[in-house]
């Protein structure tokens, strides 16, 4: 039903007391697909539908809308691929939608912005709206409400290279003031994150998968994670950082463990040198593999967006390839089945829809679905058998049936600027009434029910009339399901309390509400068991060639993530339609040139400090399976 993303989040390398910045994040939809005509005559029309099968063929069909299907099309299309697209909704971009009033108000229903990365602009410039993109100020941060204050986390002034990492360590919101002056971890909290980040900590257990409050504590104390980890989690997947794997939902940041201990000197694995190392390989990578100059310019995973909301790259795309020609919409998928082609040499799959005009059978020589994970074992269980026992696994470890989609309500409101508590903010940032930030994050042990507020009015020009702010709020996820039970009218009225908490004066009016969407199914949740269950459809996957179980389920959650795959796809698809002949490999002995595996690191002594422990451990783990798409 949903793939899509909700809440997209900044990553930045953590140094001292602070590990992750993460920001919103992407989901996706489902599927459909398009008709293929069929004339002959009626003493040959079965002759003729065998011979012309592989030649009437689309050669590939991509199933679901959202941003990774609707991406995969254009770069297919692109390529020369002859394509087609289908969708259940009535429109392209899953649970990406904009919307602009008459008043002047510009909201989201879904994901608010983008991590930018490469990818993102490449689309934009390919697609002619690049010229629409907009992009936040660098220097403004996120905000922690903790106490009834909102604390700043430690950004940089939007420097590049050397100047920015400087401004990140010793500028007037940099890790140093956040260390020394910075109010939001106690100083046991900050010596503890100290010790962590830049003398050493207790190796990762050998005998079983970490969650995400596991790994944070272990590395960097309790504290940090309730205060800096836990809100971000919220605003990531919405979801429990007690039953997500680290491995699986972060394996940006888990792979820096990895690198601390590959520094020789390292023995105690202080997690702030493997990101600084991390940083210096990022800054050769780039420098190698420059972008195109005809590009705007951008900064890595910057917030940013469009114009007119981030449906601008799902608009573009459906005008692109023309809604009812090789985009068909309201078409919902009901059966895939594969036969042999006329040349024996292959097969062809034959899918068949629901659709507005009655039940319609197309023909096609690949595959890629991105529908979510709860509705695709059905249907694919005749072409692999295996898909339903994955899909519906019962997961013991975390109590679960398969991979889970926690419900979320984004609530988008307004308040006049007069009616926000006249405060000065930390660190010289200015007056709350601004908004001088990215938007504020709730720590659950500070029982505001909304998981987080962006600040959308600040972030990007022409969200609202001047004398307004516009927040998104996002409330609900895998540790408060309740939401789907509740009101329009008592979740709007949880979400202005949460405001009147932590933004609003008490004598503010009610607000003005701008937009309200819950999604039901909204974001996959990576818990323990994930990679194995991947690994498992990995397998199935390639006892099928020619079909591809993607989705935000399996290539990441976050807008960027989406966007990557479908160039990343689009590879794989076009190697497999035209394998390159060489060594006397037969066509099918390769699945496609899939994304270089990860790294396998030779085992690493992996030494306690005496003031953890003082045993030592031979860590046989290798690095993440998934690749990295850098931030």
């Amino acid at each position: 039903m949903r793939t899509n993303t909700l809440h997209q989040a900044t990553s930045r390398l953590f140094r001292t007391d602070c590990a992750v910045l993460v920001l919103l994040t992407t989901l996706q939809i489902v599927v459909g697909f398009a008709p293929t005509s069929f004339t002959s005559s009626a003493t040959s029309r079965l002759l003729a539908s065998e011979k012309d099968s592989s030649e009437d063929a689309f050669d590939c069909l991509v199933l679901g809308g959202g941003i990774s299907g609707s991406t995969l099309a254009h770069n297919l299309n692109r390529s020369g691929v002859k394509v087609v697209l289908a969708e259940a909704r009535d429109y392209l971009g899953g649970n990406v939608k904009s919307h602009r009033d008459e008043e002047g108000f510009l909201w989201e229903e879904g994901p608010n912005s983008f991590a930018t990365q490469p990818s993102i602009v490449r689309i934009a410039y390919e697609l002619g709206i690049d010229d629409q993109l907009v992009f936040a100020d660098e220097s403004l941060p996120p905000w922690v409400n903790h106490n009834g204050k909102l604390h700043p986390l430690p950004k940089g002034q939007g420097g590049k290279g050397p100047k920015g990492q400087i401004e990140l360590v010793f500028g007037p919101n940099g890790v140093l003031k956040f260390a020394l002056l910075g109010e939001l971890l106690s100083w046991p909290g900050k010596i503890r994150a100290g010790i962590g980040a830049f003398i050493g900590h207790a190796p990762p257990p050998s005998d079983k998968e970490e969650t995400i409050r596991e790994w944070v504590t272990r590395i960097l104390g309790e504290e940090v994670f309730l205060r800096c980890i836990d809100p971000f989690v919220s605003g990531v997947y919405a979801g429990n950082p007690e039953t997500l794997s680290m491995k699986a939902a972060l394996p940006k940041i888990a792979r820096i463990e990895e690198i601390s201990y590959s520094i020789g000197w390292n023995v105690f694995g202080a997690i702030f040198y493997g990101g600084l190392k991390r940083q210096v390989e990022l800054t050769k990578e780039r420098k190698a593999d420059p972008t195109a100059p005809e590009w705007p310019e951008f900064e890595y995973g910057n917030p940013g967006s469009f114009r007119e909301g981030l449906s601008t790259l799902p608009n573009a795309i459906a005008a692109e390839l023309g809604i009812g020609d090789k985009i068909k919409l309201q078409w919902k998928v009901t059966k895939i089945e594969k036969k042999s082609s006329a040349d024996g040499k292959g097969n062809i799959y034959e899918t068949t829809f629901d659709t507005p005009n009655g039940p319609q059978t197309i023909k096609a020589k690949s595959i890629v679905s991105t529908i979510p994970a709860h509705s695709i074992g059905d249907v694919l269980e005749p072409v692999m058998p295996e898909s339903k026992d994955i899909f519906e696994r019962v997961r013991k470890e975390i109590g679960r049936l398969g991979i889970y989609y926690p419900p979320v309500a984004a609530v988008t409101v307004a308040y006049p600027k007069k009616s926000f508590k006249d405060v000065e903010l930390p660190n010289g940032f200015g007056n709350l009434q601004d908004l001088p930030g990215f938007g504020s994050l709730n720590p659950r042990t500070e029982g505001v029910r909304t998981l987080g507020t962006l600040w959308s009015s600040s972030l990007f020009p022409g969200r609202a009339p001047p004398d307004y702010n516009l927040l998104l709020n996002y409330i609900g996820g895998s540790r408060d399901i309740g939401i789907a039970k509740l009101s329009d009218e008592e979740i709007i009225d949880f979400v202005d309390k949460g405001c009147r908490d932590v933004l609003l004066k008490e004598d503010a009016p009610k607000p003005k509400v701008i937009g309200m969407k819950v999604w039901p199914t909204a974001i996959p949740q990576y818990e323990l068991g994930h990679l194995p269950l991947m690994k498992e459809l990995e397998a199935a996957e390639a006892k099928v060639p020619g079909l591809w179980v993607c989705g935000n389920y399996r290539t990441g959650v976050a807008f960027p993530d989406c966007v990557t795959f479908g160039y990343e796809q689009a590879k794989v698809v076009q190697h497999f339609l035209n394998p390159p002949k060489r060594n006397n490999q037969s066509e099918t002995s390769s699945r496609s040139d899939d994304p270089p595996k990860s790294l396998v690191q030779t085992p690493t002594e992996k030494k306690v400090p005496f003031f953890l422990s003082e045993k030592s451990v031979v860590d046989k783990t290798t690095a993440n399976s998934r690749e990295e798409v850098l931030v």
